[in-house]
């Protein structure tokens, strides 16, 4: 492609092999991805300048702001990773009430914020009549789209969902290889977070899933298994995150994913399903600041800032030392580092 051809004489053999196949093909393959995840030194920086060129070509050449709200932090489930979980006694368990989440949708509406994420742990304290309300609602208010993050519910829940406005689905597949997976989740769901994505997509929502790097056994191979699966199943929203240990799990004295493999997995994303929306992950910002920031530079084109309220934000403990993704500070952070921003917040910002 003419977007990268005044790149492609630095590059060695196999990484001209990628961009030709790309220039024919619009995507990669999992021998592409497996060496771009490989990269190091000159030739990964190399690389996330095609990606890049590719972002802005394929999707748009600015960040869109979406808000974030974290409304419940009760989870049924016992993933090992997460600090959520059921098990862990030692967190401040919280819920907001329907009004807390309106009018922090209605802020984001004020911001200029582009869509809302309603996300919680699997909390079946909100019934579906009363997801279904909320997301009316907020439709209703904001005339946003809403996306919904929270954990496995049956298929019928779904369409209701669907039926009441939510437009986006997210859920992590966290790893394509069920024996990663059977590792990390006690309860063995594979194959229920499989068919979800597959339903969903199958209904007409906007799915986005993503995976972990830095698991326990995992390979390359995996990684590339997860980007090509993603691919396939039409997933349109991308979340790549290293692992972060978190107290009071079983994975407390993990370590953490690699920062390099990260950026070099949402590489080799973007060249595999190119016109993606990605967003920048908070795991990623909070193992190194700097990094969040030059993945919506090379590969991402969404920031999720959270609003949601301060006496619970703090509270919903995924992980330790969780960044604080905040929507000002963001905007000031973008600016700084010559990174446009959509231009539906900017016209709301200037009113």
């Amino acid at each position: 492609m003419e977007i990268f051809n005044d790149l492609y004489q630095q590059f060695d053999l196999k990484g001209k092999e990628i961009l030709d196949f790309f220039s024919n093909n619009m995507t990669i393959e999992k021998e592409h991805i497996k060496y771009i995840l490989s990269l190091n030194g000159k030739e990964r920086y190399l690389m996330y300048e095609v990606a890049k060129r590719v972002k802005n070509f394929f999707t748009v050449d600015y960040v869109s702001i979406k808000a974030l709200i974290e409304f419940s932090n009760y989870c049924s489930k016992n993933c090992d990773y997460c600090g959520i979980r059921r098990d862990n006694l030692n967190i401040n368990r919280y819920r907001m009430s329907n009004e807390e989440i309106i009018n922090s949708a209605l802020k984001a509406k004020k911001w200029g914020l582009d869509t809302i994420v309603l996300q919680s742990g699997e909390d079946n304290f909100f019934k579906d009549e009363d997801l279904m309300s909320i997301i009316k609602i907020i439709r209703e208010k904001t005339k946003l789209p809403v996306s919904i993050s929270i954990g496995e519910r049956s298929l019928e829940s779904y369409l209701k969902f669907k039926k009441s406005g939510a437009i986006r689905t997210l859920i992590k597949h966290e790893s394509i290889n069920k024996e990663l997976f059977d590792d990390i989740h006690p309860d063995k769901n594979y194959y229920n977070r499989v068919n979800i994505l597959k339903y969903t997509d199958s209904i007409g929502y906007v799915t986005g899933s993503g995976f972990i790097v830095g698991l326990p056994n995992q390979t390359d191979d995996d990684m590339a298994d997860d980007i090509i699966f993603m691919r396939d199943e039409n997933v349109r929203m991308i979340g790549i995150g290293p692992l972060i240990a978190s107290k009071n799990t079983p994975f407390e004295n993990m370590k953490n994913g690699s920062v390099v493999k990260t950026m070099n997995a949402c590489c080799a994303a973007r060249l595999t399903v190119p016109k993606a929306q990605m967003p920048a992950t908070t795991a990623l910002g909070t193992l190194n600041y700097n990094s969040h920031y030059e993945s919506l530079k090379y590969f991402c084109n969404v920031v999720m800032v959270n609003i949601t309220p301060d006496i619970y934000r703090k509270n919903y403990n995924i992980y330790d030392n969780k960044a604080k993704i905040d929507f000002f500070e963001t905007l000031k952070e973008l600016k700084k580092r010559n990174l446009k921003v959509s231009p539906i917040t900017m016209k709301a910002l200037s009113r």
